[in-house]
């Protein structure tokens, strides 16, 4: 007799994806040992609570018109910021046969970059602006799950709930605003590609590279960056907050909730840079106006631990390197060293400027009001 091949590792992978589907699907529980991590058994689960059976067809619907374009205006700021970190991503994932799909915080799709094969009708299907992906509207798939579960995510073919699903193989990571909220996620998808599960770091680098070009598109005093004694700061994995020159906190990233006590706020409220750090805020200030190479400060925090910091001006935010470059949005604002309330002025302006003189347009992607533009730039309302 002829001796057959043992199966690969990705056919017993399939397999026992295939046993955990039965196991849940069909008898209702899973053992505690299965090939499917606890947050799609939870995907799972969701989807059967709503009514659905894996072997339903799924239909890929778009939005209406209005919500079309409601998605696409509240999501002006982001896809800005996202721009740059899109174009360097789609360069990383070339020639995998994956593309690259932005979501707002309820799935609907608001931009689609790198090989979309348009020809295939299961990736036209889903590689398009305005599509509901949600998991309430396409089952568990990385996009619902990332939205759901607030964390990177891997999937793979049959780790989708539909069957319809099962070709589709991606990578998601949400997407954090300046204050903590999530307005959306990032998506890598393949058909019928290998399994790559590293592509859940990458996708996960490049949304914290889009939240901080996010946060610092923001009009700001001072850009604060923190993290543990000894850390190089001024590197990606770098906290950030922006204060205004009050020294009230404007937003942060995801970093630097990890490493400072910051619980959300109510809507409308600020948390003052001196209820989290035990030292006189204006001396973040002083040392942001200090000539020559700013120095890193000792920042002693009320817990009792202390952080290392590095307080700039916009002007002194220079872009980063490689996965930081959308900090091109905070690029130099003026050759020689500006008062603060000058830079903030300058960068409404530019933003003024990149929107052809459109007011709306520019708040809209600075996160501001109208009013505070006009205000800012001295110009009466309604000219």
């Amino acid at each position: 007799m002829l001796a057959t091949a043992p199966p690969s590792p990705a056919e017993d992978r399939h397999a026992l994806i295939a046993q955990a589907r039965r196991a849940l699907l069909d008898e209702g529980a899973l053992t505690t040992r299965t090939a499917v991590e606890p947050w799609i058994t939870r995907s799972w689960q969701r989807c059967l609570d709503r009514g659905l059976q894996p072997a339903q067809r799924v239909a890929f619907d778009m939005v209406s018109a209005p919500a079309q374009r409601r998605s696409r205006e509240q999501s002006h700021a982001l896809l800005r910021a996202a721009r740059p970190v899109l174009d360097q991503l789609t360069r990383a994932i070339a020639g995998m046969r994956y593309f690259a799909i932005l979501t707002n915080a309820q799935g609907i799709v608001v931009d689609v970059q790198g090989p979309c094969d348009r020809h295939d009708p299961r990736a036209s299907a889903i590689g398009r602006v305005g599509i509901d992906l949600s998991e309430a509207a396409v089952g568990t798939t990385a996009i619902g799950a990332a939205l759901s579960e607030l964390q990177p995510v891997w999937l793979h073919r049959g780790e989708h709930f539909f069957d319809d699903n099962g070709s589709y193989s991606c990578a998601g990571a949400p997407l954090f605003g300046p204050d903590g909220q999530c307005i959306g996620m990032l998506d890598l998808t393949g058909v019928d590609v290998p399994e790559r599960p590293e592509l859940r770091h990458l996708v996960a680098r490049s949304a914290r590279a889009m939240e901080d070009a996010l946060l610092l598109q923001l009009p700001h005093a001072l850009l604060l960056r923190v993290n543990w004694p000894g850390s190089t700061l001024g590197s990606e994995a770098d906290g950030l907050l922006v204060l205004d020159g009050d020294g009230y906190v404007l937003g942060c990233n995801s970093m630097a909730r990890q490493l400072l006590p910051l619980p959300l706020c109510p809507p409308g409220s600020l948390r003052h840079c001196s209820d989290l750090m035990a030292l006189p805020w204006p001396q973040l200030f002083d040392a942001a106006r200090s000539r020559g190479t700013p120095a890193p400060l000792d920042l002693p925090l009320w817990s009792g631990l202390r952080l290392s910091g590095l307080a700039q001006a916009p002007h002194q935010a220079a872009p980063g390197s490689g996965w930081t470059a959308g900090h091109a949005a905070m690029a130099p604002i003026a050759t020689s060293p500006a008062p603060l309330r000058e830079a903030e002025t300058a960068l409404i302006r530019r933003a003024v400027q990149d929107a052809r003189g459109n007011v709306a347009e520019a708040a809209r992607a600075l996160g501001i009001s109208r009013a505070t533009v006009y205000r800012k730039l001295g110009v009466p309302k309604g000219h």
